[in-house]
């Protein structure tokens, strides 16, 4: 498995910070991550250990342990996706302007 340094050299610095925001996102499963970036989960994990203040990561590690909504095996089955109604209909999930 590549190291953070190695999966970091080959994202552009906007596929770290939507990579990063989807982490943070309760609703967003790492599933959804590796559909569409092609990272699994301790990827996942290794990209925000690097970029993340150690006491950040260490609560974000805490908050998504085990959640269900992070991992699509403990979803219930009638969760779909969730889409914020503030958020754009086809953009890289920006905050459309009111």
């Amino acid at each position: 498995m590549a190291r953070a340094k190695d999966l970091l050299k080959e994202l552009d610095e906007r596929s770290i910070d939507r990579i990063i925001e989807m982490g943070w996102e309760d609703r967003t499963p790492f599933g959804a991550i590796k559909d569409q970036f092609g990272l699994t989960e301790s990827e996942v994990i290794k990209i925000m250990r690097h970029e993340m203040k150690p006491s950040s990561f260490r609560m974000w590690r805490e908050r998504v342990q085990g959640r269900p909504t992070k991992h699509r095996a403990l979803r219930d089955p009638e969760m779909d996706t969730f889409k914020s109604s503030r958020q754009r209909h086809i953009s890289h999930n920006k905050i459309s302007k009111r």
